[in-house]
């Protein structure tokens, strides 16, 4: 019976952090983008699952609640993450009127970044972005807090489960698309799909913050 429960708050951990981070994020797109041209992949891989891992843990244990009781603090992520959204949006954007994005790429497989550039670059993304602090620390963390306290573990590792899983397919499908974004208009979609993603999604925070 121990056993089953426990299973059963991995699942939901797995379940519905699976279904948070398979969204088309800033944090995605810049895995898909070092997977795409082959630098650090591993390292870009390991950090998002144990900043996933770390977040919801926080959430499990007490941040969630603590988010849900100042209500002032969680509008204020909620307009941060718009922000920060909408401003990685507009970068996209400018790339792509610009017609840089090719050549930055390019510049990219040729000068390629340092491990620890590359490292500080993904850790901004997923730490200065306020939304992944909602999707986490606030929605994971108030369901993860509601398992028995027992089972509060398993459903943190079941949410770690599904970030690797993810994150795995995500660089996989990077290495298959080498071959894609050897043209320059791959880049220019890419960068086309980006900007519009992040426009979306700074509007959908914005409301929902304007509406808490």
């Amino acid at each position: 019976m121990w056993m089953l429960d426990a299973a059963s708050s991995w699942l939901a951990g797995f379940t519905i952090c699976f279904a948070l981070v398979a969204s088309i994020g800033a944090q995605n797109l810049f895995v898909l983008r070092q997977a795409v041209t082959g630098r650090h992949v591993s390292v870009c891989v390991a950090w998002c699952v144990l900043s996933d891992a770390l977040l919801v843990g926080i959430g499990v244990a007490g941040m969630a609640q603590l988010l849900e009781n100042m209500p002032v603090l969680a509008q204020a992520l909620s307009l941060g993450g718009a922000v920060f959204l909408l401003c990685y949006g507009l970068l996209a954007w400018s790339r792509l009127l610009s017609q840089r994005g090719a050549a930055v790429a390019k510049e990219v497989v040729a000068n390629p970044p340092s491990r620890r550039a590359v490292l500080g670059a993904l850790a901004a993304i997923t730490l200065l972005n306020p939304h992944v602090y909602l999707d986490t620390v606030v929605l994971m963390g108030s369901m993860g807090a509601r398992q028995p306290g027992a089972f509060q573990a398993a459903f943190v590792a079941g949410a770690a489960s599904a970030s690797l899983a993810w994150f795995l397919c995500l660089a996989l499908a990077g290495r298959r698309l080498q071959a894609v974004f050897a043209r320059p208009q791959a880049w220019r979609a890419l960068d086309a799909l980006t900007g519009a993603m992040m426009l979306v999604l700074a509007w959908w925070v914005w409301s929902g913050a304007q509406t808490a």
